[in-house]
């Protein structure tokens, strides 16, 4: 058959698609783009409303067009129904079922194709546990770059999340296998490691063994690769601080912090169940700036939460321009359903486009600043992919990126660099060695 995957979402979720992605191939199919394709498997993400009303449209308009539909992800678990109500003929794969996309592909008749079952019913599958995420094949979006889960699951409780109803409570992998798992990535060629899960920093919780010493040994595989930590939420970080600005000291871990503060009001941050204050977040971030002069700062930010006001709102703006992170993900909060914030009241919504709108601006004006900063920077960059202009994407030390335009530099290899203009997304740099 001619298989198109489609992924929405996060790093996970993308790492899932390519382990699917291996498997449909390994069985003989053939991975096509959607218009060529017999079946489609929508790899869904729950977290915004926007997405989730785009991915609703796409599973209705495929089976109208007589495309056989797979809808995988997080999806399945929380909106059953909303899948079957657009397209009853949808099969289903769990998110903990990946590793049996060939099950639901074997379910599937396509005429002039054989197949072992010719009925037209849905397959629904579903796994309780988490299966396949690791020490597998992969096709990969990117030959250089290895991703790998740590864990499934979360065992917090912020009250606009929907995330934690799909993936259930933090269930941590192995720490061997994952070494395993990232040494083959290694040997596959792949130069960047990218550590992925609901929140890195909840590693090992439920097992004997935590973050820091997993990065410890993840430094320890023979070879020149980078280690990109992906997000962790400070009430996760506070515990293990000071052995986690430990780990992150080796030359292999890009200094990069992903903390998602969601927002500067403590007000606001307790009616999120957030489990943190912003004093104790800055107490973080300030640490890993006293210990690392180039640390880069990702952050998250819900704009027009139930019960935000003036007052809470500017709080956040003034700490976007105190803290100058360089990358803001703005989210305007939509309820999601399961929720406990589902039952507040919600703002105008022209309130909220208003105070994502200002809030952007002020995060462009930060930025405007950091790229002044890094004007005539030079220093070795890793080369990772094709640029989307015209040129190579390569990253920092801190995983600041730099195209290299009309470059013969070679993916997946490193070099230096000088800095020497920037646009809104990232800089331009020319290669010195």
């Amino acid at each position: 058959m001619k298989v198109h995957v489609a992924t929405f979402g996060c790093s996970a979720n993308q790492a899932s698609a390519e382990v699917m992605m291996a498997t449909i191939r390994n069985l003989g199919h053939e991975l096509v783009s959607e218009k060529h394709a017999d079946v489609v498997v929508l790899n869904t993400c729950t977290v915004k409303y926007s997405t989730e009303q785009k991915i609703l449209h796409k599973i209705k308009e495929l089976g109208e067009k007589g495309i056989e539909v797979v809808v995988a992800g997080c999806m399945p678990e929380v909106q059953l129904d909303d899948i079957i109500r657009n397209n009853p003929d949808a099969h289903i794969l769990g998110v903990n079922s990946i590793s049996r996309i060939g099950e639901v592909l074997n379910s599937i008749a396509i005429p002039g194709i054989s197949s072992k079952n010719t009925s037209r019913q849905a397959l629904h599958v579903f796994s309780h546990e988490p299966e396949g995420f690791i020490n597998v094949p992969r096709f990969r979006f990117n030959s250089n770059i290895h991703i790998c889960q740590l864990s499934q699951g979360c065992n917090n409780a912020c009250s606009y999340c929907i995330v934690r109803f799909v993936r259930g409570s933090l269930r941590s992998f192995d720490p061997d296998p994952i070494i395993e798992d990232i040494r083959q990535g290694v040997a596959e060629g792949c130069r960047e490691i990218w550590l992925t899960s609901q929140d890195n920093a909840q590693y090992g919780m439920d097992i004997d063994l935590r973050l820091p010493e997993l990065l410890k040994r993840i430094c320890d595989i023979p070879g020149d690769f980078k280690v990109r930590v992906g997000m962790m939420n400070p009430f996760s970080v506070l515990p293990i601080l000071e052995e986690l600005l430990d780990a992150f000291e080796h030359n292999k871990i890009y200094k990069l912090v992903h903390l998602p503060i969601q927002s500067a009001s403590n007000d606001v941050l307790k009616r999120m169940n957030r489990f943190h204050s912003i004093e104790e977040a800055n107490r973080m971030i300030n640490s890993f700036r006293d210990r690392f002069d180039d640390i880069t700062l990702f952050t998250d930010i819900i704009v027009g939460f139930p019960g935000e006001k003036d007052v809470d709102f500017m709080k956040t703006v003034e700490w976007v321009k105190d803290y100058r992170p360089e990358k803001v993900n703005i989210s305007r909060y939509t309820p999601r359903p399961h929720t406990k914030a589902l039952e507040y009241r919600t703002l105008d919504s022209r309130i909220v486009a208003q105070r994502s709108n200002e809030l952007h601006d002020v995060c462009e004006q930060v930025q405007i600043t950091v790229r002044k900063n890094m004007m005539g920077w030079k220093g070795r960059v890793f080369v990772s992919k094709e640029a989307k202009v015209k040129g190579l994407m390569a990253r920092t030390s801190s995983y600041k990126p730099v195209v290299i335009p009309d470059s013969n530099a070679i993916p997946g290899s490193f070099y230096e660099v000088e800095i020497f203009d920037a646009t809104p997304g990232y800089f331009l740099g020319r290669v010195i060695t």
